[in-house]
């Protein structure tokens, strides 16, 4: 999106703390409007606080958040349909796609609500399964709209690796969850530029559509205090200690943000090939060669798919079983309620001083 551009309709992950929330004022302050998502309901206190701060320190009222908790594939599908079921259809002009977890390496890991690994769940297959179903509302929008895919990573990538992915809860190899997801997200990007423009308008206008990778560089995020501190108290207190080493060496928030910006606004990149990898606010070279193996990423694509469908079957019945035994619950409560009150109009019949002793 050009600087021009600035009246627009963006939704935006992990936009309300670290880099995302840098990234979310400097865009309000150019009057975007904002649409955040939010593991919190948008009446959740902090948040109402947050975004009445935002509006007022942006001078910008266009800021609104909605609630999708990227743990739940469910809240993901309820979230874009609902986007999808607009007629007309919404006005999208970019989706900056910031959100991130890791597990440290002396935490537990944990699972998503759908019961996979969170690294996987949250970095990787929630984006997959948000822009898989708002495709359509992408490739919707006008030819002369410059829309926006913005992925974000970080050098862990060079790490990963998706040659040994598992149809398990988790699919990741061992050591390397946060690295793989990352390389994952980087093939999905250049993947779904693919998509986009293997994609036919009838209007026979070429595809407005361009993904952009960018990694923000080493920046002082609570992700990565939690890396640094690698989930220990010990390391938080030499997290804290260093705090003078850290603040000289990493850049803040605003300063990471700053290639997401350039993604959001150069206008070259509105241009020609997309999928490019930005870095530094120039676009690098990237260093594995699974992000741009269309073999690789046909194979990943369909993994995704089979174990997204997976995953939502099993989450459905969960939660039919769940319903079913709050029923039954709900049921033999008001049974047992039903006997208590046959029991006490039982023994009214035999307290002396009742009309019916009297009668007797």
């Amino acid at each position: 999106m050009a600087i021009h551009s600035v009246i627009s309709t963006e939704e935006q992950q992990g936009g309300t703390s670290g880099i995302g929330a840098a990234v979310a004022q400097q865009l309000a302050l150019r009057g975007a409007q904002i649409i955040l998502l939010t593991q919190q309901p948008p009446s959740d206190p902090f948040l109402v606080d947050y975004i009445e701060d935002l509006r007022s320190a942006t001078n910008n009222e266009l800021v609104h958040a909605e609630q999708v908790d990227l743990s739940s594939l469910q809240s993901i599908r309820l979230f874009a349909t609902k986007w999808l079921d607009n007629a007309p259809p919404r006005r999208l002009d970019m989706i900056i796609l910031c959100a991130n977890t890791m597990t440290p390496r002396f935490s537990r890991g944990e699972l998503t609500q759908d019961k996979t690994e969170s690294n996987w769940g949250i970095n990787y297959l929630a984006n997959f399964h948000l822009l898989s179903i708002l495709s359509p509302a992408i490739r919707a929008q006008p030819p002369d709209r410059d829309v926006r895919i913005i992925f974000g990573t970080c050098s862990s990538y060079i790490g990963g690796e998706i040659n040994i992915l598992k149809d398990t809860i988790s699919p990741l190899p061992a050591r390397k969850e946060y690295g793989t997801s990352k390389l994952a997200t980087m093939v999905l990007a250049r993947s779904f530029q693919l998509h986009l423009d293997g994609y036919k308008r009838p209007d026979k206008q070429p595809n407005n559509a361009r993904v952009a990778i960018v990694d923000p560089g080493l920046t002082r995020t609570p992700g990565m205090r939690r890396w640094l501190s690698m989930g220990s108290l010990w390391g938080l207190l030499l997290y804290v200690f260093m705090w003078p080493m850290w603040w000289l060496t990493l850049k803040s928030p605003y300063m990471g943000a700053q290639s997401f910006l350039y993604a959001a606004m150069e206008t070259d990149l509105g241009r020609g090939a997309g999928g490019k990898y930005i870095k530094e606010c120039q676009e690098r070279t990237v260093l594995r060669n699974e992000i741009t193996d269309e073999v690789v990423a046909q194979k990943l694509w369909d993994f995704s798919v089979k174990q997204i469908e997976a995953l939502e079957k099993a989450s459905a019945a969960r939660r039919a079983k769940i319903k079913k035994e709050e029923k039954y619950g709900d049921a033999v409560k008001h049974a047992d309620g039903r006997k208590d009150n046959v029991e006490t109009e039982t023994r009214g019949e035999n307290i002396p001083g009742s009309r019916r002793s009297r009668k007797h």
